[in-house]
């Protein structure tokens, strides 16, 4: 059993910064491959970025070159920093870590982005 933890959501003006993290007391992310997703209203849930064990990352063109996203593997921790945000960055965001076949999300952490 994984348990994910989210937190840094909060309400920003457009252009404005926010950075996410997402823990697993006591479970060892690092090897796996873990990801952040987002759900949007209208929408279903997309993947915004991901990145390896060995530290290899991947976005979603909607956010490229806006959120990096990174990790600690000492701190067993995954961040998004999120710059340039625009209000349609506004959803629940959640961290994914899928571990021998089995998909753990936490409880996602809201993102509102104001014009």
């Amino acid at each position: 059993q994984v348990q994910l933890v989210e937190s840094g959501g909060g309400s920003v003006r457009s252009g404005g910064s926010l950075r996410l993290s997402c823990t697993a007391p006591g479970s060892l992310l690092s090897i796996h491959t873990m990801r952040w997703y987002r759900d949007t209203p209208g929408k279903q849930r997309d993947m915004v970025a991901s990145i390896t064990a060995r530290g290899s990352t991947n976005y979603a063109d909607s956010v490229s070159g806006r959120f990096t996203i990174l990790k600690d593997d000492r701190a067993n921790a995954m961040y998004l920093q999120m710059g340039s945000l625009a209000p349609e960055d506004t959803g629940l965001y959640f961290c994914n870590v899928v571990v021998f076949g089995e998909s753990y999300w936490g409880q996602g952490t809201r993102v509102t982005v104001s014009s």
